[in-house]
């Protein structure tokens, strides 16, 4: 390697010159939904806060803090991530990862999926732990572990510098301070998998949909008014009946009475 003099600036790596991947599967069947779940579900939320769209959310995405060789041990990847006040892309291109030396923003929150006993996301090991990582280097205010096997999330938020555990409110959900929601499980069917999922609130504990829930709940809104104005038409028809076969029996009835010579005013 050439040695470098005092005045030869130093180049560091971008995202398009570090590696993107480490070659590991997916743990689970879950993981890949429960990203999206988390992602579709707080878009429009985050375009809210962020109207200029100047945010960007990382799936599986590696967050580079430190220059090592290989590279991929000067980074660690969360399951799910975000990122507010920075462009979606850059210099025009889309990131292949996210490395602070480029960005100098922090992700406000990371959240990783337990697959194995939670040992890996609690690792305390300087330089080399994910706990020691997010608290030490990258220092992200909020860091989630989600153990679906348990159906637990354990919540941690960044003070002077030492994570320090969260405690759910009434509803057992998180408070995300700088996102306006709550964070917390939901049971229920997605991606035809009934499991516990991470699911956001907001601060009047309404579940926050994605774009297909609010569709198929607009559709058996809809489904529910033509119903109820089916049944409407229904009940009317028969009233109509009752009333034609009233006006017939009457009608008989006078015409009988006039055959007797009964005459009616």
């Amino acid at each position: 390697m050439q040695a470098l003099d005092s005045k030869t600036p130093i180049q560091l790596p971008d995202h398009t010159q570090l590696p993107c991947e480490d070659g590991t599967f997916v743990k689970n069947f879950q993981e890949h939904p429960q990203s999206i779940l988390l992602t579709e579900s707080i878009w429009g939320k985050l375009q809210e806060i962020h109207p200029d769209r100047q945010f960007c959310i990382g799936q599986d995405s590696g967050i580079y803090w430190r220059i090592t060789e290989p590279p991929q041990k000067g980074a660690e990847a969360p399951d799910w991530f975000y990122v507010p006040n920075v462009s979606p892309t850059l210099e025009g291109k889309i990131r292949r990862s996210y490395v602070l030396w480029q960005e100098l923003v922090a992700p406000l929150i990371a959240i990783e999926f337990v697959s194995g006993n939670g040992a890996e996301e609690r690792d305390k090991t300087p330089y080399q732990g994910k706990f020691w990582v997010y608290e030490k280097a990258i220092r992200i205010p909020f860091y989630g572990i989600y153990e679906e096997k348990k159906a637990s999330l354990e919540m941690y938020h960044l003070i002077a510098g030492k994570y320090q555990l969260m405690f759910p409110n009434e509803r057992g959900h998180y408070v995300i301070e700088g996102m306006g929601v709550e964070l917390g499980i939901w049971q229920g069917i997605y991606k035809n998998m009934d499991l516990p999922w991470l699911r956001w609130w907001d601060f009047q504990g309404n579940l926050i949909l994605t774009g297909e829930e609010r569709a198929d709940g607009e559709k058996r809104r809809a489904d529910g008014e033509k119903q109820r104005a089916d049944e409407e038409k229904l009940r009317a028809d028969e009233e109509k009946l009752r009333a034609d076969g009233e006006k017939l029996r009457a009608e008989r009835l006078a015409a009988k009475l006039r055959e007797l010579g009964v005459e009616l005013e």
